[in-house]
């Protein structure tokens, strides 16, 4: 070999050799198993463009579309302890959470954002299922307090969007006692008088469909989302039974009452526009002021009144006369004694007593002639 290949070969080989195409350009649909470019499938929300199967949203690109021209505030959660038991199984549970924030970015499973949504101020605690599962331990627990919280304190209603195979078994008890915490803070929303709203996502399980996931005052879910406490198979195993079709499917509960509709990704945010709307709209404010009226209800008493806007004054009403009272009749004087006779003989039979006989009519005699009176004849 001499200097030339060094130099040539290389640059040869290169221009040859076919380039590599990442594994992630391309995805295949689970339901209907077609390849979708993925440009084109996050331009359409992870919704495929064959059979309207909804796939997993990335948990920023859920918030874009939810919020008024893709625009959120986060708020900082409050730090929770790591790995409170010392948990190990096949890996200590420490270096799960180092992965876990290495490949998502986050801190843990839970973000708490605010902003609009529909014109409404709202705030919203999302789920990211790619953290361990969605998996609530004691973070996710604080962001669900955190998030009612800042609901109470912004008169905002507050929309919890979950995604989770339920608690974090790695932190045991400490886990489950957040599926207690986390229902006394949505409880407080409601205590407030502000909406709490539930958008399920697939999946939703475990201890999380166990508390707060179901306590909402409306429930909204995307189609085809998995919603229930045990997987199916288990539930198939305990009790040797057959399930019915789409059992613990998002569209099975709407048709049994467990979730109120079933909302396409793509109008998920008009639908919750239109529902904060309707349970917000509190009215234009009116203005009431004091003023004092006499002669009605006292003199000096004071009642309030709505103000009117300003126009015209109102003409007022010339007083009119009270109509003079009826002259009353003159009535006959009589002498004392027809007084006396009126009010001793009653005035018809019905004044009788009701035990009073009626009274005969006097008997005529014959006048005394002194002649025999004729025999009455036969």
């Amino acid at each position: 070999m001499n200097w030339l290949t060094n130099f040539v070969r290389p640059k040869i080989q290169q221009l040859v050799r076919p380039k590599e195409v990442p594994e992630n350009l391309w995805k295949k649909c689970p339901a209907c198993g077609q390849m979708i470019f993925h440009r084109e499938l996050e331009k359409n929300l992870e919704v495929c463009t064959h059979c309207d199967h909804h796939m997993r949203l990335p948990v920023k690109k859920r918030l874009e579309a939810l919020f008024d021209d893709g625009e959120y505030k986060r708020i900082e959660l409050p730090k929770a302890p790591e790995d409170p038991l010392k948990f190990r199984d096949l890996k200590r549970y420490n270096d799960r959470i180092k992965d876990a924030r290495h490949k998502t970015g986050e801190q843990d499973a839970i973000i708490v954002a605010h902003g609009s949504v529909g014109g409404v101020r709202a705030v919203i605690a999302a789920f990211d299922f790619s953290f361990m599962g969605g998996s609530m331990g004691v973070a996710v627990g604080e962001g669900i307090v955190a998030a009612a919280e800042l609901a109470v304190l912004q008169d905002a209603p507050l929309i919890v969007i979950p995604a989770s195979g339920g608690a974090r078994m790695q932190e045991g008890i400490l886990s489950l006692m957040q599926m207690a915490r986390t229902t006394v803070a949505v409880d407080k929303v409601k205590d407030a008088g502000l909406p709490y709203i539930v958008l399920l996502t697939d999946p939703t399980t475990g201890g999380v469909t166990a508390s707060f996931a179901m306590l909402g005052d409306i429930h909204v879910s995307e189609p085809g989302a998995v919603i229930g406490f045990a997987g199916a198979r288990v539930i198939e195993s305990t009790i040797r039974e057959t399930l019915p079709e789409g059992f613990q499917r998002a569209e099975y509960l709407r048709e049994h009452g467990m979730v109120d509709t079933v909302v396409h990704r793509h109008h998920l945010k008009d639908k919750l526009a239109n529902i904060l709307n309707l349970l917000i709209n509190r009215g234009p404010a009116g203005q009431v002021v004091p003023f004092e009226r006499k002669g009605v209800f006292g003199a000096g008493e004071t009642t309030t009144a709505e103000t009117k806007p300003a126009g015209k004054p109102e003409p007022t009403p010339a007083a009119r006369p009270a109509p003079a009272a009826p002259a009353a009749k003159a009535q006959p004087t009589k002498a004392p004694d027809e007084e006396v006779a009126e009010t001793a003989a009653p005035a018809d039979e019905d004044a009788r007593p009701i035990d009073a006989a009626p009274a005969e009519a006097p008997k005529k005699e014959p006048a005394e002639t002194g002649e025999p009176s004729e025999p009455k004849k036969g």
